[in-house]
């Protein structure tokens, strides 16, 4: 079970290592990974359990979070009534096409890499289209928008050694399109 002791800080250097591709079929320590992730989500978004081990809530962690450089990242997001809408492990993501519309979390985004608090809005596109491999290898695709699609490239920053914050501007982080889709 994945703790937050075995989370990995700002600062080591492979957060900010690009993550080297999963090779199929998966090995039994990257199957064992995969799950290990998914429960770490599963677990933190409980509230006995989360208070229970001392977890904070997390709707993605990417395998470079836990010590390892590959390219795996799982993702669990809930709706607004705590309905899950997406449960996935992405194995070598890509995303094939981006909107020119950008989206950001009305509150910022977090990290459960990052402990301090970063302020400012985290410019994202508003709907992705990912191509990725399961578990199992096959090759799948995921169209997304708004808080699933920002999720998701939050992850997949992770697997290139970027963190959320790297895309705040610095001078003025609540500064974006007035286009933009701010989500709450």
């Amino acid at each position: 079970m994945i703790l937050m002791k075995d989370i990995v800080r700002d600062g080591d250097p492979v957060l900010r290592a690009v993550a080297k591709p999963v090779s199929f079929p998966l090995s039994a320590e990257d199957k064992k990974l995969a799950d290990d992730m998914m429960e770490y989500l599963v677990n933190s978004q409980d509230p006995d359990i989360a208070k229970k081990h001392q977890l904070r809530a997390g709707v993605g962690l990417a395998a470079p979070q836990v010590g390892r450089s590959i390219q795996m990242a799982a993702v669990l997001v809930p709706d607004n009534d705590g309905k899950i809408i997406l449960k996935e492990v992405l194995s070598n993501p890509v995303i094939t096409r981006e909107s020119l519309r950008p989206a950001a979390l009305a509150e910022g985004e977090g990290c459960l890499s990052v402990d301090e608090d970063v302020p400012g809005y985290v410019p994202r596109h508003d709907r992705v289209t990912i191509r990725y491999q399961d578990l199992t290898g096959a090759k799948k695709t995921l169209r997304l928008k708004d808080y699933p699609a920002i999720v998701c490239q939050h992850e997949i920053d992770h697997l290139r050694g970027h963190l959320f914050y790297d895309h705040i501007d610095k001078k003025h982080p609540f500064n974006i399109a007035s286009d933009a889709v701010i989500v709450q």
